[in-house]
C-alpha cells in the first residue's frame, strides 16, 4: 500500500517528461534520464564517494551534538538553577537557522570537514537538547519520591529512574536531530565543500545536469528514511 502513491507519481512524471513534451528536460528530466545518470554516477564512483563523504560529516556532527546535548539536557532538566541560567541563551540561539552560521563556520574552520561538522552540530544539538530536558522534567514524581523513600541518593535516582524514564524523549530528539543534521550537511556542502551529495547537487544543477542532481536528492531521501526507520525501531523496543 505504501508504494501506491510513489508509483502513481512515477507514472505521471514519466508521461509529462517523456511523451507530452510539456516540461523541458533541463527543468525536470525523465525517469529514464535519472536512471541513466544513476548508472553513470555508480560506474565512475562519484555517487559512492560523495555519499560516504556526506555520511561521515553527518555522523561526526551528530555524534558531537549528542555527546553535548544529552548530558547537558539531563543537567538542565534535573537542576532548576541550571534551567534558569540556560533558558535565556537557549531561547536566543535556538531560533537562529544553522545555515546562517555558514559564513562564520567558513571563517572559523575553513572550507571542509570542520565547518560542516559545526553546522551539523548546530542543526542537531537543539532538538536533542530540548527533548532531553522535556523527558527529564516529565518523569513521574511518584517514581522519584519512591526512589528517595527507598534510600536512593540523588545521583542514583537520576541514573536509575530519571534517565531511563526520559529515554523515549531522548530517542525522539535524536531522530529529529539526525534529520535536521542531514539537511544542514547538504546545505553546508553546497557552499563550503568540494565533495558530498550537496556539492553534487550544486555542481550538477550549475551545468544543467538535473538528472544527476535528482539522483543525489533521492539518495539523501533514502538515507533520511533509513535513519528514521532505525530510530523508530529503537523507540518501539524501548516502549515495549
Amino acid at each position: 500500500m505504501a508504494l501506491i502513491i510513489p508509483i502513481i507519481i512515477l507514472i505521471i512524471w514519466g508521461i509529462l517528461t517523456t511523451y507530452t513534451g510539456l516540461i523541458p528536460s533541463y527543468l525536470i528530466p525523465s525517469p529514464y534520464a535519472v536512471l541513466q545518470a544513476f548508472e553513470n554516477l555508480i560506474t565512475n564512483g562519484t555517487l559512492l564517494t560523495d555519499t560516504v563523504s556526506t555520511l561521515i560529516r553527518v555522523f561526526l556532527g551528530f555524534m558531537v551534538a549528542a555527546l553535548v546535548a544529552i548530558p547537558l539536557g539531563i543537567l538542565i532538566g534535573w537542576f532548576k538553577i541550571a534551567d534558569d541560567l540556560s533558558g535565556f541563551i537557549i531561547g536566543i540561539l535556538r531560533p537562529i537557522p544553522p545555515i546562517a552560521w555558514i559564513p562564520f563556520a567558513i571563517l572559523w574552520f575553513g572550507v571542509g570537514l570542520g565547518s560542516a561538522i559545526f553546522i551539523i552540530f548546530l542543526g542537531s544539538v537543539f532538538p536533542i537538547l530540548i527533548n532531553t530536558i522535556d523527558g527529564v522534567k516529565r518523569t513521574d514524581k511518584v517514581y522519584i519520591e519512591s526512589a528517595y523513600t527507598m534510600g536512593a541518593s540523588q545521583l542514583q535516582t537520576l541514573r536509575k529512574v530519571v534517565v531511563p524514564a526520559a529515554l523515549p524523549n531522548i530517542i525522539t530528539g535524536l531522530k529529529v536531530g539526525i534529520g535536521i543534521g542531514l539537511m544542514c550537511t547538504v546545505a553546508a556542502e553546497m557552499i563550503g565543500s568540494d565533495n558530498g551529495l550537496g556539492y553534487l547537487i550544486f555542481t550538477s544543477t550549475s551545468m544543467l545536469d538535473t538528472a544527476s542532481a535528482i539522483v543525489a536528492m533521492l539518495v539523501i531521501g533514502v538515507i533520511g528514511l533509513a535513519f528514521d526507520y532505525l530510530f523508530t525501531r529503537t523507540e518501539r523496543k524501548i516502549n515495549w
